[in-house]
């Protein structure tokens, strides 16, 4: 990849701070650290951001979820590592986050999320989606440089 294009969070700094409060503001939903990080995790291998990747899986790591569940997550479909609430909530960001042409399918989708959420937490849900969409548009963008070091 090539150098950063530009330093974005130097350049509108009140914007990335309004940006990481929203991070902040999310991060104490009762959702829980590791379905939200499992759903940056996602979205961003979606968006192919490489930077938000790497973080997220060092966030994972750090919360203790096990390898096997972090490289399984592009195939969670595929897998039964995966609880009924956390296979809602992924289904959900993958819906977010690929907008199709009509909006019909969502509602299949929506439906398992309200078996497994109450209002407020879809309502977070979708907060936290709609923010990691947000952060990896700027990265990849901006070209934001991963950082040349091991995850443990």
């Amino acid at each position: 990849m090539s150098a950063p294009r530009l330093p974005w969070t130097d350049i509108a700094p009140k914007t990335y701070q309004a940006m990481a409060g929203v991070k902040g503001t999310i991060a104490r939903s009762t959702l829980g650290k590791t379905l939200m990080s499992l759903m940056d995790l996602r979205v961003s291998q979606i968006n192919g951001c490489a930077f938000c990747v790497d973080m997220h899986t060092r966030e994972l790591r750090h919360h203790g979820e096990a390898w096997q569940r972090i490289n399984s997550l592009c195939t969670w479909r595929e897998t039964a590592l995966y609880s009924p609430r956390e296979r809602a909530a992924l289904a959900w960001a993958e819906e977010l986050t690929r907008l199709p042409d009509g909006h019909a399918g969502h509602d299949a989708a929506f439906g398992a999320l309200r078996e497994q959420f109450n209002d407020q937490e879809i309502v977070e849900l979708s907060w936290t989606i709609a923010q990691i969409n947000t952060w990896n548009r700027m990265a990849v963008g901006m070209h934001a440089p991963l950082p040349d070091k091991p995850i443990e």
